[in-house]
Order: C-alpha cells, then structure tokens, then sequence
C-alpha cells in the first residue's frame, strides 16, 4: 500500500492525492451507513492497479489506478503523459462527523461552481442555464469514447472578469490534482484551444443537497459533473478528452482507414 501511494505521488499534487485518499476513506463510511443489505461491497481497501505494456518504454505504456469512485487513467507516450479519462466522485459529498469536524472531499468542485453560477446575471442565466431539472447522472457515463456534446451554455468571454477568474479556477481544480509540470502542459492545452471557445452550462437547482449538474466544455475537453443522487449528496464528477483519451481503438482506425 505503501508502494502505491508512492506510485500514485508520482503524478498526483499533494491536494489531488489527499481528494484520493479522502474518496477511499469514504468507502468505510458507506460500509456502515448501508448496513449489512448492501449491494455492493464498500471497503477503502478495494483499489486497483493495471499495467499495459512495459513500463518504461520508448514508445508507448500506461497505467490505471482504479476502485469504487475513482479511476484514474496514465498513458505515457514517448515522455509525454496523458491523463484521461480521469474520474473522481464521493459518496457522501459531505460528511458530518458532528461541530467542526465535516469531510468534503470535493469541495471546490462543488461550491466554486455554484459561486459561479449564482454570480450570472438574468441575461447570462438564459444562456448558462440549459435545464431546470438536472439530468440523472453525467451524460457521458462511462463511454469509452465521448464526443463534443451539444453546443449550450454561457462563454467565458460573455462572463465579466471576475466571472472568468472564477471560470479559470474551476477548470484549474480538475488540472491542478497533478503534479505542476503536468498540469501546465494541460493547461497550455486549454489555451491553446482558445478560452473564448468555452462555454460553461448548469442544470438544476443552486441550492445544496438538491439535483444539480454542471459542464464546461471548450474545443478539446469537457469536464462533467453531477450530484443528484442519496439526496444530492452523492457526486461524479469527470474530465474527458476529445483527442487524447484512452478510448479511441488505434486498431479500428487503421483498419478502416488502410484495408
């Protein structure tokens, strides 16, 4: 165990390895909240890790770090790290242990967000908001594969400065569980694609503890979340590439391509 949290240094930031270790912790609680019916089994012990190919490799390898709640996805490429598909949820959202003593393991993600969207103005919620009633999950699910969803929602450049800095921060949480010389490289992505080209779209309610969901999708990612479930307590949050991700089959490609 300990050889893996040291694995999972390697490409962790030190806030993005406590979220993982605070979404395990999680489990033991929902082993005791669900009682002996549960369905599934709940143990913070129950992670994983897969290898694909050689590690090390000049060319290509990866690596998995996955369990209930978080699955984090490293493909190495020549030197260069990808770092998608990346899912992380929590189940309780917020855990009350009594005064002064609340666990929120995704607790940026959430409430920046709903700063964010309670900062808009009535012109810019007609265009940020894209449903009353929040869907019942993330759309994208668990696809091996996603595409840009429909284009809705607010752009970053019709939200004022603050709005934007606010926008950055979000977007910066999901970078920012990786190391730095990780993260700048996916942030430079980002730039790159142009911020202008982000919109940023909510569903649901802005009160907590009631359904709510949020995107922010630009020309080459999309970041999804949602917290609809055990009484919007319960959420999932992903971030997905439209290039990079592990789910494109190379294979299928050349074949329908050269044969």
């Amino acid at each position: 165990r300990m050889l893996t949290h040291a694995l999972l240094k390697t490409v962790l930031s030190e806030s993005g390895h406590s979220k993982v270790k605070n979404i395990m912790f999680l489990e033991d609680i929902l082993f005791m909240l669900e009682g002996k019916n549960r369905r599934f089994v709940r143990d913070s012990e129950a992670y994983h890790i897969l290898i694909f190919g050689q590690p090390g490799n000049k060319g290509a390898w990866g690596w998995r770090f996955e369990g209930h709640h978080v699955s984090l996805n490293y493909t190495i490429v020549n030197g260069k790290v990808s770092v998608v598909p990346s899912f992380w949820a929590s189940n309780p959202a917020v855990a009350d242990f009594g005064p002064g003593r609340k666990l929120i393991a995704l607790e940026v993600e959430e409430f920046a967000a709903r700063e964010l969207r309670n900062s808009l103005s009535a012109k810019q919620v007609k265009n940020a908001v894209i449903a009353d009633q929040a869907p019942r999950d993330i759309l994208t699910s668990a696809l091996p594969e996603v595409k840009i969803l429909e284009n809705t929602g607010i752009t970053y450049g019709d939200l004022n400065k603050g709005q934007q800095a606010q926008l950055t921060k979000l977007i910066q949480e999901y970078i920012n569980r990786h190391r730095a010389v990780v993260a700048k490289e996916d942030w430079a992505k980002i730039e790159k694609g142009g911020l202008d080209k982000i919109r940023f779209s909510w569903a649901g309610s802005t009160k907590a503890f009631e359904p709510h969901y949020y995107r922010i999708q630009g020309p080459t990612f999309l970041m999804e979340y949602a917290n609809t479930q055990n009484g919007s307590n319960h959420i999932h949050a992903t971030w997905r590439d439209f290039n990079g991700d592990f789910g494109r089959d190379v294979l299928r490609e050349h074949v329908k391509k050269s044969h």
